[in-house]
């Protein structure tokens, strides 16, 4: 038996990607920059890639810029911005939950003399629209808001951001980590005022080594990455062909947004039903997050325990972001949990193949695990 419930960590490669980076390895392995047939033809699969971006994100090809993850197009986005702007302004407001390839940028530019802005969560790890707006002045130039939870699941209000921004009059950029949305709810950067949006291949069925980044047309920002001037000078190096191809047709075997939501919560609520039959068992991800991740807690049983007791039954969760391995979650920390319910939590991710009979089997399991465990 093998249950995968670690899918925001990363995702199984699915077969259109898996196949169409093999014709790339193996027969279009030209260098697109390449003004030669083979380098031609390599520079049409390139395009094609960002072409399905583009659609997934009711976009154009021209605002889709290849990075080789969603933490380099975190870090391309946010030091490209503030320096750009830097004349106007040295505040950042972000949030206090960031993934680490956000917060440690914001770390880095603390040191360089900006002022970064915090906000606190609510008790469910949301930002409060309210809270924003009253942090922006006149010397804000960058908001940076991740739009779902990696921990918990939490969905930001990401569409008020830019409504905050006018109402304070403040002219500053948004950028928003949708390394967890992308694929799983609708996303539309134009139509909600952000000027920056990350997204990552390994997430959606896709390979590793593969990100994008959204830039919105007539946004400026200073390239992070300087070399021969690929993606238009935004990031350069010779493009990880093989794994934008693939990123790009995971893209286009994305199935259909609003149902597989449905089909998901479906599957969620069920698990929810029968594991909060254990006793000591909590539920930790707010009731409307993201239904692919559920954070849980296990009272009694430490988190690294449940784990490895699962891991030895060909079930794999995660005790926590694979960004942070080792340390105490400072999301659940955040949102008010006491030390008994972080240190027995665990993150159960699901992806579209997963099905209730999975985690019925989860559910059995972990039963188990509690009354051996408890005795």
């Amino acid at each position: 038996m093998e249950i995968y419930l670690d899918n925001s960590a990363t995702t199984k490669v699915c077969r259109e990607a898996a196949d169409a980076m093999m014709k790339m390895l193996t027969e279009n392995y030209g260098n697109p920059s390449s003004l030669h047939s083979k380098g031609v033809e390599a520079s049409k699969a390139l395009e094609n890639a960002r072409q399905n971006l583009a659609d997934a994100l009711s976009c154009s090809k021209d605002e889709i810029f290849f990075t080789t993850s969603g933490t380099t197009a975190n870090n391309t986005a946010i030091f490209g911005a503030v320096n750009a702007n830097r004349r106007k302004g040295n505040r950042i407001i972000t949030t206090s939950l960031e993934h680490p390839s956000v917060n440690e940028c914001m770390k880095r530019l603390e040191e360089q003399g900006f002022e970064v802005i915090r906000l606190r969560p609510d008790m469910h790890g949301a930002f409060s629209p309210m809270e924003l707006m009253n942090a922006i002045n006149n010397k804000t130039i960058l908001v940076s808001i991740m739009a779902v939870n990696n921990e918990i699941g939490t969905i930001n209000p990401i569409n008020q951001i830019k409504t905050a921004l006018k109402r304070a009059s403040s002219d500053a950029l948004i950028h928003v980590d949708a390394v967890q949305a992308f694929g799983k709810i609708p996303l539309n950067p134009s139509k909600t005022g952000i000027d920056l949006l990350t997204v990552s291949s390994h997430k959606i069925h896709g390979p590793k080594g593969a990100g994008a980044l959204y830039i919105r047309k007539g946004v400026k920002i200073h390239p992070h990455v300087l070399g021969g001037g690929q993606e238009k000078g935004i990031f350069s190096g010779t493009e990880a062909i093989p794994a934008i191809v693939g990123f790009g047709a995971a893209v286009k075997s994305l199935p259909n947004i609003t149902q597989e939501l449905a089909d998901i919560k479906s599957v969620r609520d069920h698990f929810v039903h029968e594991v909060t039959k254990i006793g000591g068992v909590h539920i930790n991800s707010p009731e409307n997050a993201l239904p692919y991740i559920i954070n849980l807690s296990v009272l009694g049983v430490p988190s690294q325990t449940i784990v490895n007791s699962l891991s030895e039954q060909g079930i794999y969760v995660s005790a926590g972001s694979a960004c942070k391995k080792g340390h105490r979650s400072e999301v659940l920390t955040a949102i008010g949990l006491d030390s008994k319910r972080i240190d027995s939590a665990i993150r159960i991710s699901l992806s579209r193949y997963t099905t209730k009979h999975d985690m019925d089997e989860v559910v059995k399991a972990l039963d188990k695990i509690v009354l051996r465990i408890r005795r």
